[in-house]
């Protein structure tokens, strides 16, 4: 429906500028910038009209192949995070089978990392140079001198 009434609203702009340029028939100079000659007034204003047509196609056709090709981008990803999901609820319903209830998971991507503190504190940190890191860092408590 919106498809027509844009085909409608084109075909009454084309109409009008037709009826403008029938009734500006005068020869008009024109400046190309290299050169100038002189051209009937109703050729200059179809041909501006024409070219402004054709440029607004071209960038209408333009956008419409971004969005194409974002639509088919964002598809894939979401078949890839449906088949996750897919896979996380097979895994839940074998744990409910099985009576077993999970440890509390973070997922990104395909990399899963526990979160559980005990977990993350048995692993050395890896400072800037990339070595191991396994001193206490925590600061030393503070006694009070009286």
């Amino acid at each position: 429906m919106k498809m027509q009434w844009l085909l409608l609203l084109g075909l009454i702009f084309a109409i009008l500028i037709a009826v403008f340029a029938v009734f500006n028939v005068d020869n008009v100079p024109v400046n190309y910038g290299f050169g100038e000659s002189e051209w009937p007034l109703i050729l200059v204003i179809l041909v501006s009209a024409f070219l402004g047509f054709l440029l607004s196609s071209i960038l209408a056709m333009t956008r419409n192949y971004q969005l194409k090709h974002k639509v088919k981008m964002l598809q894939k990803e979401m078949a890839i995070k449906e088949s996750l999901i897919a896979t996380q609820q097979n895994e839940i319903a074998e744990y409910q089978k099985a009576g077993v209830t999970p440890d509390a998971m973070i997922v990104t991507g395909e990399k899963r990392t526990h979160d559980a503190d005990e977990s993350l504190r048995s692993q050395p940190r890896r400072n800037e140079f990339g070595t191991n890191d396994t001193s206490d860092h925590r600061p030393a408590p503070r006694r009070d001198e009286h």
